[in-house]
């Protein structure tokens, strides 16, 4: 377990990467968000990682780690392992410190990831069909070729870099309650952790969160969970936690918690909607935590880290379109009418009379089940308010036409 001292050795670590990261990283905003602090009675504030280079936090344990190394490591070049935010964080750190860089990356990793990567300078090496693949051949060439391995959380250097994310914090804002802070394999929250407790020590609560999907650290009670699992918070799907931030995790944080793909999913809508940022799942699932209702926060000064934004927009395009329709302003309803002339018409005019704009339009007459007398068209449209939807299936009826609303 940690002693104080060697916490206070790694909170000077901090202090020194906060030097060594000025003119290299951004300072991001802590951004008051009247939106969530109305919706939750407190004052949350939002710690915009989404907004660093390359996309994520990353960047900062990367570069301070490689910018200590000795000039003869250096030399020799520094490999990663990520199909993430890691990959690119290290890639930039490396060309930022002047040092050659190779990342493993799966087979799987998505192309506009491996393009970012190489844009930084990395030579990439796709290599593997899982992430482990990846791992152990980085750790191979790193044997082999003498490459320093740069390990995405459990190092302390790594770990004193993403510290510096607390001091900035407190510099704008001095006496926070509560932060809620991501958990994958620990590094963000460790460092965060030990900056936040020197400076305020038990006069501010931190809280931690992790996927339902990979819950590997439970306060008091860490696990391994070896199941093949999905979440749209890949980010932080690690099966292991590190030693040293199990341990710091284990010395510093009050609770950490769990909120699922559903929950996240309304948190990304959410951050985009109305504070106009974009946040991957890894990132968005602080504000999550807030949200579900676990954390008391009424009448509190909350925090929570916005981690990265780095989302594949295919996924953000599906998390949009389903969270309208779950909030029901982008509904789909199956219309069966009288086949025979207007008959249409009339029922888009009662849409058209509301304001209500209509986004498709699909008909069907031959099918078995549709008397010959009827039609059925299937209308996808943009709902206001779903008042207004509920008045307008009210008069449609009243007109002997049968609407119903289809749930995905």
């Amino acid at each position: 377990m940690f002693s104080f001292g060697e916490l206070d050795a790694i909170y000077r670590r901090i202090i020194e990467a906060k030097s060594l990261l000025n003119g290299v990283i951004h300072k991001t905003p802590l951004d008051r968000s009247k939106t969530f602090s109305q919706m939750t009675s407190s004052e949350v504030y939002l710690k915009l990682e989404n907004l660093q280079k390359t996309g994520s936090f990353k960047i900062r344990g990367a570069y301070y780690k490689i910018k200590k190394l000795p000039s003869d490591l250096k030399e020799k070049g520094i490999i990663a392992a990520s199909a993430g935010n890691h990959a690119q964080g290290v890639a930039f750190a490396a060309s930022k410190a002047g040092v050659k860089s190779t990342i493993i990356m799966p087979e799987w990793a998505p192309i506009a990831k491996i393009l970012a990567t190489k844009s930084y300078g990395a030579n990439v090496v796709l290599y593997g069909t899982t992430f482990d693949e990846a791992y152990n051949k980085a750790l191979e060439l790193a044997k082999e070729q003498g490459f320093t391995f740069i390990h995405p959380f459990d190092d302390l250097d790594i770990i004193a870099g993403q510290g510096t994310i607390g001091l900035e914090i407190l510099e704008d804002l001095p006496n926070p309650d509560i932060i809620v802070v991501p958990i994958g394999g620990g590094g963000l929250i460790s460092g965060i952790s030990i900056a936040l407790r020197k400076k305020l020590g038990d006069h501010i609560r931190i809280v931690g969160v992790q996927t339902k999907a990979f819950p590997s650290m439970i306060k008091n009670q860490y696990s391994i969970d070896k199941t093949q699992k999905f979440t749209i918070a890949d980010g932080i799907a690690v099966k292991k936690p590190g030693k040293y931030t199990k341990e710091i995790i284990s010395k510093l944080v009050d609770d950490i918690i769990t909120v699922d793909d559903n929950e996240i999913a309304r948190a990304i809508f959410l951050l985009l909607e109305r504070a106009k940022t974009v946040a991957e799942g890894a990132g968005a699932i602080s504000l999550a935590a807030i949200l579900s209702g676990q954390i008391d926060v009424k009448n509190k000064k909350v925090v929570a880290v916005i981690s990265g934004g780095n989302i594949d927009l295919t996924l953000l395009t599906k998390i949009i379109n389903r969270e309208l329709v779950r909030f029901r302003r982008l509904v789909k309803l199956k219309i069966t009418l009288p086949d025979r002339p207007g008959s249409l018409k009339d029922v888009l005019t009662t849409f058209t009379s509301a304001r209500i704009n209509i986004i498709d339009i699909q008909s069907e007459r031959y099918e078995p089940r549709i008397l010959p007398s009827e039609a059925e068209v299937t209308i996808t449209a943009e709902i206001p308010e779903p008042d207004l939807l509920n008045e307008i299936v009210k008069k449609l009826r009243k007109s002997n036409i049968f609407v119903e609303e289809i749930k995905t």
